[in-house]
């Protein structure tokens, strides 16, 4: 092993990226792979899988074979965004009354074990839904991709069969899973070869998972979901006790969508429509927008500005929490959350002066992957992937590699909520890929300018944005939308929460994508406790605390999120400054 430490006890910088083509994503083997597809003749799209199913090997900490995943998609010849939904459903045997042993046992045993708390459980067949991701590999490749779809599979089946040196922050989060997925055979067995996790630089291989890519690359996804891998996980889940079904596999299909966007300060925000918690940050940044008051009177990371992030936070997560679910259960349309006049009275509740808790819930912390690529045409893609909590539900198919994700986990047991468990459906998801757009201008070559203040990024060109007095003289509406950045936050709740703090950094205060990465995060948890991370000053912490906030400095660097960005240089093609969150391993490649 290495003759030093794995700690980083001082502060590094990393510069943006400026490049014609791009991949950032959170595993450097992973943003490589994307980018030899992309030296071979293939697009974003092409890159993108590739650097997913790499993913899979490399980062198994977060995701896997048998993750979900979700993807917003810029065609560059259309002009348009388009969303893809591939979360799977549950199997169709499920129904409320088989989840009622978890009502008094609660759900934090393995396997069918109760816990307390009355929740879902976290481990075990009874959190396993269809995985997603392999279908979303397909649909990508087959609609927009310009390479072979085996040959996006070429590096990730060769880390798996000749393994790949793991990497330090993967290495840290590993150990976890010892005590989690104890009693869980066929998990040790896999993840644990040596009996405990690997440490930093240890070769890890997993020859089973290879041979399941290879299956899975030959013919085109149909192993997985009516072949030989589909066969292998219906009969361990028999052998486990699972419910699900030939059917609930066969029966799969990714979803393309509408997606949904709020204005903020002269910039759309796209998300992907529930299951997913995406409207959350929506919702946050519409609630601001109607606010009388705008953030950018307040200094960056003041007391001020943080405070009324954090309370139009906790309004949108009331609103998430109790109406987002499967999009054919919800009681609502999820438009009416969006309601420039709806807005305007959740930002009337804020009280400047005092934290206020509007009884929000929120889902448990998850591990995600999340990359974004684009090439020198125009097309962008900003995806995510994920087994949710970590390695999953601790359920490795034996022979095959496959970690199952524990999905079900975000259904509820409350009777009659539209987030109830059920057979058949789509559990409320924490994953969420974001896109930022704009109306196109005429005659304009960079991005809107700051209010008296150029602000000018890269080759001169201005990349803020404003509100009502900012932005004004560049000229008239086009009437179509330009791209500006494809981008995402890593870890579970902290996922909408991020995307809306990225967007104020970055177009409220003006600052660049690495910067406004770099930045010290906060996240909101139930009454009233709000976690910081390091760089958010004393006086501004006794600051909210006077406000009525329980600050906590403790949570682990891993709840807040990872991130990585890609945004558009000018209005041309194929010129772009990227991003990569130094809370993960990876980084941002481009030539």
């Amino acid at each position: 092993m290495a003759p030093f430490t794995w700690e980083f006890p001082y502060p590094s910088q990393r510069m943006p990226v400026m490049a014609n083509n791009i991949v950032a994503t959170s595993q450097p083997l992973a943003s490589q792979a994307g980018l030899r597809m992309l030296l071979r003749g293939g697009n974003a799209v092409d890159a993108a899988i590739a650097t997913a199913i790499t993913l899979t090997v490399v980062e198994p900490t977060s995701n896997g074979l048998g993750s979900d995943s979700f993807a917003l998609v810029w065609d560059a010849e259309e002009r348009k965004l388009h969303g893809l939904n591939a979360s799977g459903r549950s199997p169709a045997a499920w129904n409320y009354d088989h989840f009622a042993q978890y009502q008094d046992g609660g759900g934090e045993g393995k396997q069918g074990e109760g816990g307390g708390g009355g929740t879902m459980p976290i481990l075990g067949w009874d959190t396993v839904t269809v995985p997603g991701a392999v279908s979303a590999w397909v649909e990508l490749s087959e609609r927009y991709g310009k390479l072979p779809f085996k040959e996006l599979f070429q590096p990730a089946i060769h880390y798996a069969r000749d393994g790949f040196p793991v990497s330090p922050i993967t290495a840290r989060v590993w150990p976890l899973a010892e005590q989690k997925y104890q009693g869980m055979p066929d998990f040790g067995r896999v993840f644990l070869p040596w009996g405990k996790s690997p440490v930093p630089g240890q070769l890890f291989r997993n020859p089973h998972q290879a041979t399941s890519l290879e299956l899975i690359a030959a013919t085109a996804g149909e192993a997985f979901y009516n072949g030989e891998l589909a066969e292998r996980i219906i009969a361990h889940s028999q052998d486990g006790g699972g419910l699900m079904t030939r059917e609930d596999l066969a029966s799969h299909a990714p979803e393309w969508v509408e997606p949904i966007s709020v204005d903020y300060h002269g910039h759309t925000l796209h998300e992907i429509p529930p299951n997913g918690q995406g409207i959350a940050a929506l919702e946050m940044l519409g609630i601001l927008e109607n606010r009388e008051d705008e953030i950018s009177e307040y200094p960056v990371d003041s007391a001020e500005s943080l405070h009324l992030q954090i309370e139009a936070m906790k309004l949108a997560f009331a609103d998430t929490h109790r109406y987002v679910s499967d999009r054919k259960w919800m009681e609502i349309d999820p438009e009416h959350l969006l309601d420039a006049g709806y807005l305007a009275e959740r930002g009337d509740l804020i009280d400047i002066q005092q934290a206020q808790d509007p009884g929000y819930g929120l889902p448990g912390h998850g591990g995600t992957v999340y990359l974004t690529t684009a090439d020198e045409n125009g097309m962008m893609l900003s995806y995510i992937q994920s087994n949710y909590m970590g390695f999953g539900s601790g359920i490795v198919v034996p022979g095959t590699g496959i970690a199952l994700q524990n999905r079900g986990r975000g259904f509820n047991l409350e009777k009659g909520h539209p987030n109830q468990v059920d057979g058949g459906k789509r559990p409320f998801h924490t994953i969420i890929p974001a896109f930022v757009t704009r109306e196109g201008v005429e005659g304009e070559t960079g991005g809107r300018g700051g209010a008296g203040d150029a602000r000018r990024g890269g080759g001169g060109e201005v990349m803020s944005g404003g509100k009502g007095r900012t932005g004004q003289g560049i000229g008239s509406g086009t009437g179509e939308r330009e791209p500006v950045m494809s981008f995402g936050v890593m870890g579970g709740p902290m996922q909408p929460q991020g995307h809306a703090q990225m967007m104020i950094r970055m177009f409220d205060y003006h600052q660049n994508p690495q910067t406004a990465i770099d930045a010290p995060r906060w996240q909101v948890f139930p009454d009233l406790e709000v976690a910081v991370e390091p760089g958010i000053s004393d006086q501004v912490i006794i600051d909210l605390i006077r406000r009525g906030h329980r600050i906590t400095r403790w949570r682990e660097f891993w709840w807040f999120g990872g991130a990585q960005a890609i945004y558009c240089l000018g209005k041309g093609k194929g010129r772009y400054c990227s991003g990569s969150d130094p809370r993960k391993d990876g980084q941002a490649f481009g030539f």
